[in-house]
């Protein structure tokens, strides 16, 4: 079985184990009035196998009995902690809950683009959409008011605009410095977050400068501190280099620092995987890779504790919150991150994930509200303080309607 289909048929499995059992939650209506005309039981339980002509076990009887009886002659299980107790009802479910997703957590990423003035179907990703600017303005507009206040920007760059150097990232008057000057206009307070990197703006595809089919390092970090740097004269809040270049995290904040920048932070994509998952988004902004993968800078995901490495470096360079990339499928490095970290945690709900999930709603395999914000209640309990999500519109929204937020 693919591991995409597995993690179908796992969400799948969880959805129903964790949704409320209302009436919608049946597919037969008869299991409900079954329910509803069933006489009150018995709690003594002698009379339940009246009638019964063949041998049976009585669990109460005999000289070490697996259930034994109370004070009011009631089986009685003899447990006298119940972590039941603690489930019974909605207002106590309420209480006890270890872990509570808002709006604040959340981090919404949008594809923008000047291809024409018209926005654009993502058709991987369905829901989403390659936003115009004045689109992207009120997508902004809309979700501030259900209480999204951070939001990433993500360029569809045309190809005569792209070059193996990347030039056009760090262009005053490229896509992105113009949308960020038209945000911060019109919404001040919003916080906006710019990814680093190159690949939207390669001919390569790749996320840093390529010669002779290899990445080339420090090459690629010095267009990533120029990058960075116009996105802060532009107005980012927080620069989120995703490129997994060695040593870039320490340019960066020195870069940033020398020209002013102190207060914009750096969110690293610390753990960021070579994953299959990123397929959609690659769709998204049109930057496949042109030759090969991105295996040898992004990190294999057979491994747990690189990440620690990789944590332990950004911290030490001056990162201000850590990545881990994707989400669901990584919860176990989003984990060890969390405890071996006192830095914010972020996890990214990635494209494929997302698109999963739309799939299978669509089909009627899953429901998508509840299966979303239990994905999102994953991402919290396993330890993350942020998460950047396709979601965060409607689970912002799903979250008001409910009155939990």
């Amino acid at each position: 079985m693919k591991f995409s289909a597995f993690l179908i048929a796992t969400l799948a499995g969880a959805s129903y184990a964790f949704a409320p059992l209302t009436p919608s939650s049946f597919r037969a209506n008869s299991a409900i009035r079954a329910a509803e005309e069933e006489p009150p039981v018995d709690k003594t339980m002698r009379s339940v196998d009246d009638g019964t002509t063949h041998k049976l076990f009585d669990p109460t009887s005999g000289d070490h009995p697996s259930v034994i009886r109370n004070n009011n002659d009631g089986v009685w299980v003899s447990q006298r902690s119940r972590p039941r107790r603690n489930r019974k009802n909605a207002a106590m479910r309420g209480m006890v809950r270890e872990c509570i997703v808002t709006p604040n957590n959340f981090i919404y990423p949008l594809f923008i683009h000047e291809d024409s003035n018209e926005n654009v179907p993502i058709e991987s990703m369905p829901g989403c959409q390659r936003h115009t600017l004045d689109s992207m303005l009120k997508e902004i507009g809309e979700s501030l008011e259900l209480g999204v206040n951070t939001f990433v920007l993500f360029p569809k760059v045309p190809d005569h605009l792209k070059t193996n150097m990347g030039v056009e990232a760090y262009n005053p008057e490229g896509i992105v410095p113009r949308a960020l000057r038209m945000i911060k206009e019109k919404y001040p307070d919003v916080i906006m977050c710019t990814d680093v990197a190159l690949d939207p703006y390669s001919n390569q595809g790749h996320d840093g400068v390529v010669e002779d089919g290899k990445i080339l390092n420090d090459i690629t970090i010095t267009q990533l501190c120029k990058q960075a740097v116009c996105q802060a004269h532009a107005g980012s809040d927080i620069v989120a280099p995703s490129d997994m270049m060695d040593g870039r995290v320490k340019a960066i904040r020195d870069a940033l620092d020398s020209e002013g920048f102190t207060d914009v932070s750096i969110l690293s994509y610390t753990a960021k995987y070579a994953s299959a998952y990123y397929g959609p988004f690659r769709d998204a902004l049109d930057s496949h890779p042109g030759f090969g993968d991105k295996k040898t800078y992004q990190q294999d995901p057979a491994n747990g504790r690189e990440a620690l490495i990789e944590a332990a470096l950004d911290a030490a360079e001056g990162a201000d919150m850590l990545m881990v990339k994707p989400g669901m499928p990584y919860l176990d490095v989003i984990r060890r991150l969390k405890d071996n970290s006192n830095l914010p945690i972020a996890a990214y709900h990635v494209s494929g994930e997302y698109a999963m999930i739309k799939a299978a709603c669509e089909r009627g395999w899953l429901n998508e509200k509840d299966v979303v914000l239990e994905t999102l209640t994953c991402f919290k309990r396993a330890g993350a303080d942020i998460i950047l999500t396709y979601y965060a519109k409607q689970a912002a929204q799903w979250l008001k309607e409910d009155g939990l937020y």
